[in-house]
C-alpha cells in the first residue's frame, strides 16, 4: 500500500502547481484569456501524457540505454537555467513579433509551460522512481499515477486562477514576476544540477 500523502508531497513539490502561475502569467502574457485557458488546457494534457510515458516506459528506456537516473536531473536542470536566464533578461518582443506568437500558442503550451515547467525532469524523474517496477506492484504503480494526475489538476486550476491575477497586476507586474521567479528559478535549477551530480557519483562503482 503506497503512502498517498507522501506521493502526493511528492508530486506536488517537483511538479510545482504554485510555481507555475507566474511561469504561466509571463509566457501567455500576449494572449487574451480565451486563448490562455486553451493554453491552460493543452499544457496540462501535455504534461499527462509525457508522465504516464515515463511511469509506463522510463525505466525500460533508460535502462536499455544504460542511462543513470540523476542524468535527468542533470540535463533537466541545466534546460530550466537556460530558460531562467531567458526569464531574467529576454528583451519585450516587438509588436509584428507578438501578433505571430498569437498564432503559435500551441508551442508556448508544450515549450517551456507543459515541458520543462509541469512535467519538471524532477517529476519525469519521480515518474521513474515512484514506480519502480522491482519495489511497485503494477496496482500501487496505477495509484501513484492517478495521485499525478490529481496534482497535474490542481496544476490547472492554478493556471485558470493566474489569469485573474494577471488582470490584477497587469503586464508590468508580469514582468517583474517573470524576472523574479526567473533568479528563483536559476537557483532551483543549480540545485536540481548539483543534486544530480551528487547523485550521479554515488551510482558510480567504486
Amino acid at each position: 500500500m503506497i503512502d498517498f500523502i507522501a506521493v502526493f508531497i511528492t508530486f506536488f513539490a517537483v511538479i510545482d502547481p504554485i510555481g507555475t502561475i507566474p511561469v504561466f502569467i509571463a509566457v501567455t502574457d500576449q494572449y487574451d484569456q480565451k486563448t490562455k485557458r486553451r493554453i491552460a488546457l493543452l499544457a496540462t494534457l501535455v504534461s499527462a501524457g509525457v508522465l504516464i510515458f515515463f511511469v509506463v516506459m522510463g525505466e525500460l528506456i533508460l535502462k536499455a540505454l544504460s542511462i543513470p537516473l540523476p542524468a535527468f536531473q542533470i540535463s533537466g536542470g541545466i534546460v530550466l537555467f537556460l530558460f531562467a536566464l531567458n526569464m531574467i533578461f529576454g528583451d519585450s518582443k516587438p509588436e509584428e513579433e507578438i501578433k505571430l506568437l498569437q498564432g503559435d500558442h500551441k508551442e508556448t503550451a508544450i515549450f517551456p509551460l507543459a515541458v520543462p515547467s509541469i512535467a519538471s525532469p524532477g517529476a519525469m524523474l519521480a515518474a521513474v522512481l515512484l514506480t519502480e517496477n522491482n519495489l511497485f506492484s503494477l496496482w500501487e504503480q496505477t495509484q501513484t499515477a492517478l495521485v499525478m494526475l490529481v496534482v497535474l489538476v490542481v496544476a490547472y486550476i492554478f493556471m485558470l486562477l493566474a489569469g485573474v491575477i494577471h488582470r490584477l497586476i497587469g503586464s508590468s507586474g508580469a514582468s517583474v514576476v517573470s524576472r523574479v521567479m526567473g533568479l528563483i528559478l536559476s537557483a532551483i535549477a543549480t540545485t536540481n544540477i548539483l543534486a544530480g551530480l551528487g547523485e550521479y557519483f554515488k551510482w558510480l562503482p567504486a
